[in-house]
């Protein structure tokens, strides 16, 4: 690279940082890299056609982004549907469960789910301590 034509370290950097931007642009979607020569005669129009191909290049790059996010976003929507089907489903299920399940059965049940907390008290009517009811 060749930098005797530009006078201030400013000018030296500025190119550089164009020639890395479209060097970067170009490999990262697959096309050949565009080296550009720029000469202080011609230098307003460079500049111009090198902001272009950068500008080209990002809208290229978002728009193949936002293409991604959308299609991720879309199985997300999915998966999120099948969930919701799936859960109430299970809820249903747990429902009828819960509806033919005897009273002892669901008592045995809470306890063994959470055996520090008291389980739920049920309609039935109390036991006597020998046995009967109450």
């Amino acid at each position: 690279m060749s930098t005797e034509m530009y006078q201030t370290p400013m000018e030296v950097a500025v190119y550089q940082l164009r020639n890395f931007s479209i060097s970067f642009f170009s490999s990262l979607l697959g096309g050949d890299v565009v080296s550009v020569k720029l000469d202080n005669s011609a230098s307003g129009a460079s500049v111009v056609a090198i902001d272009n191909k950068i500008e080209q290049a990002m809208d290229l790059v978002k728009n193949h982004l936002m293409y991604a996010v959308r299609e991720e976003v879309e199985i997300l929507k999915e998966q999120i549907r099948e969930l919701v089907e799936k859960n109430s489903q299970l809820e249903r299920e747990n429902t009828l469960l819960k509806t033919l399940a005897s009273p002892e059965q669901l008592e045995k049940f809470q306890s063994r789910l959470s055996p520090e907390e008291p389980a739920p008290e049920s309609p039935q009517a109390p036991e006597a301590p020998d046995g009967s009811a109450v």
